[in-house]
């Protein structure tokens, strides 16, 4: 990480001074006004009653142990307050640092603090037969985000999806397709319309069960039965058919997320694993029968928690019961060291259940699994449904956002065809960076205006400054008339960071700002995934974005006397936004 070699240092010097610091003693901090140096740590403090000093005097001692190592990193150290240590880093460093950035462009930004290591993040999970929903949108954002804070510090990371393809809702969708067959699509129906058809099922035979005949009630509990054992060819097909339908439509929102994933779990899968792992616990009493049902009485295990059904009375498995045959599944495909299940908070008491009573019944799979869960994705109305109750889906949340984009950018010179793919991706970015501003755990209101704002805390104000960065960069080689890629434009910059002598500005300049920023990406990255924290990312580069502006707003950087090294920063600052953006799934665009 970046801040490692400073770590070194101060341990050095405290260890030549008598002093011996537990490991994660030494904490760095950024300033938030450069007057104070580019690193402060408070160790002196924490280790002045060890040493029997003063804070203030100890900080001094560290101080002069750490420049007599003369690190050419270092530039001067400050002691301030009562006890902290200021660090001012030197021109070499920022030297050396931009020319990392600028000569690894596609890996910068990236640890190997879990290299060696295997994880599998599951997250989404949306249903056949059911619509992907705004909630389903919400867990994809931050499970990809998530994932490739993972890949990016150096593991092995395999996406998964678990979804629900028996059940009621199933049943219920087969009911109305049996009744609707006569409407059913064409092969060569679009996806869209096919997974239109399956609402209407759906909603045909959920209101058969809850408001219809006894005969419609039990015809799709019979239903149910059939599809657990694959007993009625005709309903096979029908079933076969519709959950194609539903997968082929899910991939064309994946697509537009930029998730990809690596394995698809399915309860009709995981269920007849997980009833025998529940039979197996029950001869172990680990789950004993209750009214016909068997249970995990998770109150005999912890206080804070509850009984929950395993196998209902008709000897079906339960969600619980999958969730136990789903690890074991995901246990044998992929050796992970870690898999971290992504969710709503809303089944956080259930999957503490089940998680204790994997823990009972297969220890060495369940101390492998961590569940993180986030809150749910609402409308300023508060609401998570349209004005005629329906659920909202995430499509139709991206096209309202798209139609505003299409709106703001419709007197542009761009084709039509450019016009949607920006409004497209700016609609995404817009949603993305709404949900992971913020901690993961937290409900998130969405705010139209707020988040379309190309100012400001939003990620159309991040998109555009990386486009801003761009178009200086081909500006500066006359490219205007012939837009290029990144990569292309910017292999044309004759630029060679040794040879630039740098002119040190006063701290308190746009230019020192950025410099101060663009380094800290790798640590940043380090940090978000040791928090499991996207909104770190986000943070940074709302200031890396605020800092550029800045410079760009104050400096004339094509035909200065600084060109050169302005066009690097600009370049640099590309490359972060770039990388940064990525960590969050939020695409970018060459023309906003």
């Amino acid at each position: 990480m970046a801040n490692n070699w400073l770590i070194e240092e101060i341990t050095k010097a405290t260890k030549s001074l008598g002093l011996d610091l537990s490991e994660g003693e030494i904490k760095l901090d950024h300033p938030t006004d450069l007057v104070l140096g580019d690193f402060s740590t408070n160790v002196a403090m924490s280790l002045a009653k060890k040493a029997g000093k003063n804070p203030k005097d100890l900080a001094e001692e560290i101080k002069t142990k750490i420049l007599e190592q003369a690190n050419p990193n270092i530039k001067d150290i400050q002691v301030a307050g009562p006890g902290f240590i200021n660090f001012y880093l030197s021109d070499e460093f920022f030297a050396k640092t931009l020319q990392e950035i600028l000569t690894k462009p596609e890996t910068f930004g990236e640890t190997k603090v879990l290299s060696g290591q295997k994880v599998m993040v599951e997250f989404t999970d949306p249903n056949p037969f059911k619509e992907f929903h705004i909630g389903h949108l919400m867990s994809n954002t931050v499970g990809e985000s998530i994932s490739r804070l993972i890949e990016k510090n150096g593991a092995e990371t395999k996406r998964a999806c678990y979804q629900g393809d028996v059940g009621m809702h199933v049943a219920m969708t087969m009911w109305g397709m049996l009744k609707l067959e006569a409407d059913l699509p064409k092969e060569e129906a679009t996806v869209r319309e096919k997974v239109k058809f399956l609402g209407q099922a759906y909603a045909f035979g959920a209101t058969e069960y809850k408001e219809g005949s006894d005969n419609a009630k039990e015809g799709i509990t019979i239903i149910n039965k059939k599809l657990y054992k694959r007993a009625d060819p005709k309903v096979n097909d029908l079933y076969d058919l519709g959950r194609q339908w539903s997968l082929d439509y899910f991939e064309t929102i994946y697509a537009k997320l930029g998730t990809k994933f690596d394995y698809y779990f399915f309860e009709s899968d995981t269920a007849e694993v997980g009833q025998k792992l529940v039979e197996e616990g029950l001869v172990k009493n680990i789950f004993e029968k209750s009214d016909g049902a068997v249970v995990f009485h998770g109150e005999a295990f912890d206080p804070k928690l509850h009984t929950r059904v395993f196998l209902n009375a008709e000897g079906l498995p339960t969600y619980e019961a999958k969730e136990l045959g789903l690890a074991k599944i995901k246990a044998g495909k992929y050796a992970a060291d870690v898999s971290i299940s992504i969710t709503g908070n809303e089944i956080n008491d259930y999957f503490k259940v089940v998680l204790r009573a994997m823990q009972e019944l297969m220890p060495e799979i369940a101390e492998k699994i961590k569940h993180l869960s986030h809150g749910m994705l609402r409308l300023p109305t508060g609401k998570m449904s349209s004005r005629t109750g329906q659920v909202i889906t995430a499509e139709s949340l991206i096209d309202e956002v798209k139609e505003k984009v299409l709106e703001k950018i419709k007197d542009r010179d761009f084709s039509d065809e450019e016009k949607n793919d920006i409004a497209e991706k700016v609609a995404v970015g817009a949603l993305k960076y709404s949900i992971l501003k913020q901690g993961i755990g937290k409900d998130i209101i969405f705010d139209f205006d707020k988040s379309l704002s190309f100012e400001g805390d939003s990620g159309p104000y991040l998109q555009y400054a990386y486009t801003r960065a761009l178009s200086v960069l081909k500006k500066a080689e006359n490219l205007e008339a012939k837009p290029l890629s990144e990569a292309d434009a910017i292999s044309k910059l004759d630029f060679d960071v040794p040879e630039v002598q740098l002119q040190k500005l006063p701290a308190s300049t746009s230019i020192a700002t950025l410099e101060s920023l663009l380094y800290r990406l790798p640590e940043v990255t380090e940090s978000a995934y040791q928090e499991l924290a996207p909104q770190q990312v986000s943070t940074y580069l709302i200031e890396v974005a605020g800092a550029f502006n800045s410079f760009y707003a104050q400096n004339q950087i094509i035909g200065s006397d600084n060109e050169v090294y302005f066009l690097a920063l600009t370049r640099a600052t590309s490359i972060v936004l770039k990388n940064g953006l990525g960590l969050l799934a939020i695409p970018v665009l060459e023309r906003m």
